[in-house]
Order: structure tokens, then C-alpha cells, then sequence
């Protein structure tokens, strides 16, 4: 397994000699390039988990970086954490892996595959061979593809309302001191049971569900007429 412990650094050691707090340390094996004819987009994203930007290479990487940030189960992520190479039927392999999540059930790494590559031979092989390498350590290890689209949409609005420093403060004291007076009004009821404009009330509200201290169905659409529910 091979990380880098800082910029212009690298490291090379049995994966079993690796622990997730050191790579958790690392910065990316690698970031993004941008050049004509690129067929992905590569960016960064603000995580509120993080409190600092995370990069993506792609959009799909983005939305499963987006559903991340949003899983309260996830408590820590890093993008690009390390390479890892092995000899697989007598064939030097080598592949970077997508993310490492440090998770309330332990480190999870990360690999981001289009649904309609799954089934290709040489993508079934490198995902099963680095999920031994990565079983092997006791920690989890997930192929995720495309996310189900209405709950992309809903948790990428409510992301729009994820930074603490842009909501009223008042409000949001407010709003928390009552939350268990909010459960099972529509969203439209509870933003009328505050005596301030719209246009602050909403902001808190929608926070309080990126932070699931309220909770509404994210598999339907995110309307004024979903029912607030408590906290899982």
C-alpha cells in the first residue's frame, strides 16, 4: 500500500503495517487534471463533515461524495487515499482507490463504478482482487454506482443549506428548542409556527434536516407537504 503522508512525499509498506488513522493524515494520491476533450468533470466539494473541500473526478464520484456528507455514519472521508498493488494469477496489479470513509462502524473504502461497467470482466476482477486486499484488513469495502435520482435531488438541495455559519442563529435555537413540537406537521405548517420571514425560517429548517435533528422521507420529492418526522 502506498500513500503520501504530505505533499512530495510518498510511502510504501505492507497493507497489513498500514493504519486508517495514518491515511486519514495523507493527502490525495493523486488530484485532478483538467485538459481538452476530458470526458469527466472534476471539482471540489465543500464537505460539512470535513469542514474543508474533498475532490471529485467525476460527477458520479460527486453525488456518492454528496450522499456521504450527508450520512451521519460518516464521520470522516479523504478521496484519493492510497494505491494499492498486488500480484494477482501471477500479473503485477495496481489500482487508486476512490475514497476511505472512516465510518461509526469502522473504515470503509470506497470504489465509484458506473452501473454499466459492473459486469465487465476486467472491472469484476479488480474490484474482487481489492476487495480481498481491503477485507483482509478488517475494514468494509463498497462498489457504489449510480444513486437512486430522487434522493440525489432531495439531499443535494437540502445541501444548499449545510453551512451553520449562513443560518440565522436565532432562529435556529429556536427552531431546535421546538423540534419535538415540529414532528408530524407538513414542512409548509412548521415554517408558519415561526413569527420571521420566510426567507430565514426555510434556511433553518432545511438545516435542521441536512443534520438530521428532524428527518422527512428523502425517496419521494422534497415538498412543502412532507411530513417532519423524529430523528432515527
Amino acid at each position: 500500500m502506498s500513500y503520501r503522508p504530505a505533499a512530495g512525499e510518498e510511502r510504501s509498506l505492507p497493507a497489513q503495517r498500514v493504519s486508517a488513522a495514518a491515511l486519514f493524515e495523507c493527502v490525495p494520491w493523486r488530484t485532478f487534471r483538467w485538459y481538452f476533450g476530458q470526458r469527466h468533470y472534476s471539482g471540489t466539494w465543500w464537505s460539512s463533515t470535513m469542514c474543508d473541500h474533498v475532490i471529485y473526478e467525476s460527477r458520479l464520484e460527486l453525488s456518492r461524495l454528496l450522499l456521504a456528507d450527508f450520512d451521519p455514519c460518516v464521520r470522516q472521508m479523504i478521496a484519493q487515499p492510497f494505491m494499492v498493488t498486488a500480484t494477482v494469477d501471477g500479473q503485477p496489479r495496481r489500482h487508486i482507490l476512490d475514497y476511505l470513509w472512516a465510518t461509526i462502524d469502522g473504515p470503509v473504502v470506497v470504489d465509484v463504478v458506473r452501473a454499466e461497467r459492473l459486469n465487465h470482466p476486467g472491472v469484476a476482477l479488480l474490484c474482487q482482487w481489492t476487495r480481498d486486499v481491503v477485507e483482509s484488513l478488517a475494514w468494509g469495502y463498497q462498489v457504489l454506482s449510480e444513486p437512486p435520482p430522487t434522493r440525489l435531488e432531495s439531499v443535494r438541495f437540502l445541501a444548499g443549506y449545510r453551512r451553520n455559519w449562513l443560518i440565522h442563529p436565532e432562529i435556529l435555537e429556536e427552531m431546535r428548542s421546538r423540534t419535538t413540537d415540529l414532528v408530524g406537521m407538513s414542512i409548509a405548517d412548521a415554517e408558519r409556527e415561526f413569527a420571521y420571514p420566510s426567507s430565514l425560517v426555510r434556511p433553518a429548517l432545511m438545516h435542521l434536516l441536512w443534520c438530521h435533528e428532524l428527518e422527512v422521507d428523502l425517496d419521494r420529492p422534497l415538498r412543502p407537504s412532507r411530513i417532519l418526522e423524529a430523528p432515527r
